[in-house]
């Protein structure tokens, strides 16, 4: 009798949701006429990995897997020091966001090295390629590119050519052609990423899958896929703007808190770790409602320009927008402001903007902001003013990690105003200001800009 089992399901092409019926809605996600019929031979859908005999862990290499360098720095430092053999990453963005140019420059610099590069573009014409290459100098023998789509076709060409890298550009591009449903649809989406997994994991070889991101800010394709992996990026970054961040979402082998700053030019992506004034706008710091933020990335300091507009608000509900920082953390620190420093925010629209396309997740920025909020709303001119800690519901100030190494930083870059939650030794530091509470720090910036005002008469 055969073990082959042969099992009838019907899956959504929305969500991946299973069912052993063909149901006319989506229980999971509500969506229309949204099942396919798929037949499952679990036996020979997927290439078998070799079995290892169980070890006590004692007997378990804790040696570092081997990791290809891209001889990119910022692309490196977020992998947590390069590709591991045997990974898979995805790199998620917004479309023309930079992603394909990214990898083409890796993959250029991988195969300058004598490794052997297989980048396989499912979305793009050769002309349009080649284009992109000339203008990146993308000229390496070993660069191997290939246009297919179809799954099957791709996994010969791995097994032919035997990479040691295999970027697809894109997840969502590719395709299984015994499958009814079309490519970008979850299932195939899943399906194709299961069979790549299998070939690559088997060889040792290094997968890196380029995955679009929805109108929500998520990966296209099942959330499954992002479990899979072992490594999910996001670039992202304004497009009307320079600046792209590449940022870790996971990685099982280095940390998740670490970025990669890169500006995009005529002749591809240029790495901008070195450029101290990236997120600055030295003209806009005179002027009310702009402060300098000092955050944490990774082990990175940032100085980046926080700029707030309180303007008068004509609506029953005023707006509340922020661009780069957290919308409901917005809304708490507004409330602290009218409850602990009996500012009024209820009649005002309030804007929030953090330079540079910038996402900023680090509590120490909250200082920063209530100042800026306070420069806007009483319309005072402070002098280039550097500010972080974090704010308790109470309006006191908390201590935030690398405290001295944020000070260092600011007074390295010439910031005569740099004000801090209160702690040991702060005396003896130049231009530091520190406070324990949100109302000593309003103080403090009534008499900077009091100063400011009788400096400039």
């Amino acid at each position: 009798m055969s073990s082959r089992r042969h099992d009838t399901l019907f899956v959504c092409q929305n969500c991946g949701f299973q069912s052993l019926r063909w149901l006319g809605r989506c229980p999971e996600c509500g969506e229309w006429n949204a099942f396919v019929e798929k037949t499952d031979t679990s036996p020979s859908t997927r290439a078998k990995i070799p079995s290892s005999a169980p070890l006590p862990i004692p007997q378990i290499s804790s040696a570092e897997s081997t990791r290809i360098k891209t001889e990119i720095s910022e692309f490196d430092r977020v992998l947590g020091g390069g590709i591991v053999s045997g990974s898979c990453v995805l790199i998620a963005g917004e479309p023309g966001i930079g992603k394909s140019t990214l990898l083409l420059q890796a993959a250029n610099a991988i195969a300058r090295q004598g490794k052997k590069i297989l980048y396989i573009s499912g979305e793009e014409a050769p002309t349009q390629l080649k284009i992109r290459a000339d203008r990146i100098s993308a000229n390496s023998q070993n660069l191997i590119v290939s246009f297919q789509s179809e799954i099957g076709e791709i996994l010969a060409l791995i097994e032919n050519t035997d990479p040691d890298l295999v970027i697809v550009d894109s997840i969502q591009a590719v395709f299984l052609e015994e499958l009814p449903a079309s490519a970008g649809s979850v299932i195939q989406v899943r399906e194709s990423a299961s069979r790549l997994f299998s070939a690559i994991k088997s060889k040792r070889t290094p997968l890196i899958l380029v995955g679009h991101v929805t109108k929500e800010g998520s990966i296209a394709g099942p959330k499954l896929l992002e479990h899979l992996v072992d490594v999910v990026l996001y670039f992202e970054g304004d497009r009307t703007g320079p600046t792209r961040i590449l940022r870790s979402q996971k990685n099982r082998f280095g940390d998740t808190t670490e970025i990669g700053i890169f500006q995009m030019t005529s002749e591809g992506l240029r790495e901008a770790a070195e450029d101290e004034q990236l997120f600055l706008d030295r003209k806009a710091i005179y002027t009310p409602g702009n402060v300098v933020a000092a955050i944490l990335e990774g082990a990175r300091v940032i100085l980046a320009g926080v700029q707030a507009l309180a303007a008068h608000s004509y609506l029953a509900i005023p707006r509340r927008v922020a661009n780069g920082f957290d919308y409901n953390r917005l809304l708490v620190i507004l409330a602290i402001l009218e409850k602990t420093a009996n500012l009024r925010f209820g009649q005002r629209d309030v804007y929030v903007n953090v330079l540079g396309g910038l996402r900023v997740d680090d509590p120490a920025c909250d200082l920063a902001l209530a100042i800026a909020l306070y420069s806007s709303l009483e319309d005072l001119s402070l002098p280039p003013t550097v500010a972080f800690g974090e704010l308790g519901l109470g309006g006191e100030i908390r201590l935030v990690p690398a405290l001295e190494k944020r000070i260092l930083h600011a007074q390295r870059l010439g910031f005569q105003v740099i004000l801090t939650p209160s702690h040991k030794g702060w005396e003896k530091m130049e231009n530091v200001q520190a406070a324990e509470n949100i109302r000593e720090v309003l103080s403090i910036i009534r008499k900077i800009s009091r100063r400011e005002k009788v400096n400039d008469e």
